[in-house]
């Protein structure tokens, strides 16, 4: 078996299988601080610059060591590429006999009992959900895995899937009458099984740590846990240390109960009448709150208009329904299971009313079809540390963002990480000769009312010169949709004809292929497009971003942690605002170079950068690239690009 010089040479093992392998030094002192850490059970927390190769970095040593890891993902595409090919390919390459396996949550996996129920009660909104039934039903019948993923003709966002899949809440267990055909259960069992172990940040703490009691054992049984795209993991985690009660969980345990009451007490006309003013009074609650989309503290909206009105119903109508499931619970497994539900959601709505403790904050949040009562720690560093100085294990934290100029600080405080080891690893990029970072002269300030229109002027001429091929980044939904009307109209009057997209019009995925196939695209995105994008080559060639990511000051969570750290004598801009802001833009910055051929134009439109003390921190954070304020001169780059022919893109 190689050493870890022998796996990253240049005519070594990995070299051998990888497509376009390069060895690469900072690749190879990431990997030999992994390994460290791993023989150690130390804490490393490692930013890898792009093009670093930092899933080799980790693999390789981790595979290596013979012991039994769990790999925790940032998203299931990102879990999906470890398994079905990094994974395979590393292992192949070291001659290492590990066995690898895939575990999501227990909602990607068709579940055979509630299928048979969807099947029976025969009540779907659309002839869509018709033909999606028949074609789950086909497939659950001769998958090996129930991975909805693997089904491609029904999209992983369609309706169908909340009927044909369980949840922690409607799991019947070891009641199931399906138990031992359970998709869940075999994916568990080789979770169980093997050495390398793949999972997602929101598994890994709903069902890992959390300790659900089907993967119980799997973290006690693992030597190594490495954390991937780990700078999403202080948002994930505050997630799951505190409370959430939504209405569309009081709206399934409704409809789960009145399909059980169809299936199993056809003369109990109550039940489904209960069930049925339980759906009316939750969705009502939610019709309390006008806006499409919002969060608010408690406190702002607690004597808002029918709110307290509606929070009472739904106690009430809550309570009648729980009286009489458990009047028939000893009639069938599903029902007892939803009477269990019903006691454990009446539970948590009697706290959510019950006076709040003054280390979490309590916040609601409107989505187009539910409310969502939540209880937030304020800080999650104690139990975070808590649990790794309990664990004799080795933690490895890794990401291309982690630190504001290779300070660690603000990371390490979030997670309660201070006495662990970190490291820094610069992309072995070449941005000074790759990439220009532009800042546009003559901007308004971002809070003006002009300001879109004005990323959208200074934008134009780069458009024009880069033949489209661009991302634009914003901050806001808002913005993203006023910056789509805009420039619609200015292609138009130019006779610009590139394609324009915008998130939301269809899903990333499609969004993504449908950019890299056009070679010439304009897409609009917000949010969800500032991180886990990967285009290579020339289809992307300019990132325009409208403002410095801070997050908005009148966010409950983040207006709490405010007041908290200044309370207790802190700089909570400094020390919490800056940071995170500089964490993020580093995310969307780093969606521009994404191979050693590829060539581009970073734009960033705020002004702040110059006008404000904090704007040096800001952009000497960002990779090392040629500066400039000059449209003249990025206009020239671009037109250089197109006369300069470039190699296709290599693979890693």
């Amino acid at each position: 078996m190689p050493d870890i010089e022998q796996a990253f040479a240049i005519d070594g093992p990995l070299a051998a299988v990888i497509p376009g392998f390069r060895a690469r030094d900072q690749q190879i002192e990431m990997a030999r601080a992994v390994q460290h850490a791993i023989s150690t059970q130390g804490t490393l927390i490692a930013e890898a610059g792009t093009g670093t190769g930092k899933t080799l970095a980790y693999l390789t040593p981790a595979l290596l060591d013979g012991g039994k890891v769990i790999v925790s993902t940032g998203t299931k595409n990102l879990q999906d590429q470890l398994f079905h090919r990094d994974l395979p390919a590393v292992r192949g390459a070291l001659g290492v006999p590990a066995m690898i396996a895939l575990l999501k949550g227990r909602a990607n996996y068709v579940c055979h009992y509630h299928l048979e129920r969807a099947r029976e009660d025969g009540r779907f909104m659309s002839r869509e959900d018709v033909a999606h039934l028949q074609l789950v039903t086909n497939f659950a019948e001769h998958s090996r895995t129930g991975d909805k993923a693997e089904l491609a003709g029904v999209a992983e966002d369609a309706n169908i899937w909340r009927y044909v899949t369980s949840s922690r809440d409607n799991c019947l267990g070891g009641d199931c009458p399906h138990h031992k055909q359970c998709f869940v259960l075999e994916a568990r069992k080789k979770a169980m099984e093997a050495d390398i172990i793949v999972v997602n940040h929101h598994l890994f703490f709903a069902d890992v740590w959390l300790r659900d009691e089907g993967v119980a054992e799997l973290l006690p049984a693992c030597n190594t846990v490495i954390f991937d795209e780990a700078h999403q993991l202080p948002e994930t985690a505050g997630l799951f240390f505190g409370e959430t009660l939504s209405t569309g969980q009081l709206i399934e345990l409704a409809r789960d109960a009145r399909i059980e009451a169809v299936a199993s007490c056809k003369d109990y006309a109550a039940l489904p009448e209960a069930a049925l003013a339980l759906d009316k009074a939750a969705r009502d609650l939610r019709l309390v709150f006008q806006e499409d989309n919002g969060r608010w503290p408690l406190d702002k909206v607690q004597h808002r208009d029918g709110y307290a009105d509606m929070l009472a119903q739904c106690d009430r109508t809550l309570t009648a329904l729980n009286a009489h499931l458990e009047n028939q619970a000893q009639r069938a497994p599903g029902i007892e299971n939803a009477w269990q539900r019903g006691v454990a959601l009446a539970a948590q709505l009697n706290k959510w009313q019950q006076p709040q403790a003054s280390d979490t904050v309590r916040w609601i949040e409107a989505f187009s079809h539910a409310l969502t009562l939540n209880t937030t720690p304020l800080s999650i560093a104690d139990v975070f540390a808590k649990q790794i100085a309990d664990n004799a294990r080795a933690w490895i934290f890794t990401s291309a963002t982690l630190s504001v100029k290779g300070d660690f600080s603000h990371y390490r405080t979030r997670l309660g990480l201070t006495d662990s080891a970190s490291a820094c690893w610069d992309s072995p990029f070449d941005y000074d000769k790759q990439a220009i970072f532009y800042l546009p002269p003559n901007m308004p300030e971002p809070n003006t009312s002009g300001y879109t229109e004005a990323v959208v002027k200074a934008a134009l001429p780069l458009l024009a010169a880069s033949g489209g091929r661009a991302f634009l980044l914003f901050t806001s939904l808002r913005a993203m949709k006023e910056a789509r009307a805009l420039i619609e109209v200015e292609f138009e009057s130019r006779q610009l004809g590139y394609p324009i997209l915008m998130q939301g019009e269809r899903s990333r995925t499609e969004l993504l292929e449908q950019f890299r196939s056009l070679g010439n695209a304009v897409l609009l995105g917000s949010q969800s497009f500032w991180e886990g994008v990967d285009v290579k080559g020339d289809a992307l060639s300019l990132v325009v971003i409208d403002k410095l990511p801070f997050a908005p000051p009148d966010d409950p969570v983040l207006a709490a942690r405010i007041q908290q750290i200044n309370q207790q004598g802190g700089n909570a801009f400094m020390e919490y605002q800056l940071p995170h802001a500089v964490i993020t833009l580093k995310q969307g910055a780093g969606r521009l170079i994404r191979d050693e051929n590829d060539h581009g134009v970073l734009m960033i439109c705020d002004p702040r950068l110059v006008s404000k003390p904090y704007g040096r921190r800001i952009w000497q954070s960002l990779p090392p690239m040629k500066r400039s304020r000059d449209e003249n001169e990025v206009v020239a780059f671009f037109h250089q690009l197109k006369a300069t022919p470039v190699s296709s893109p290599s693979g890693e």
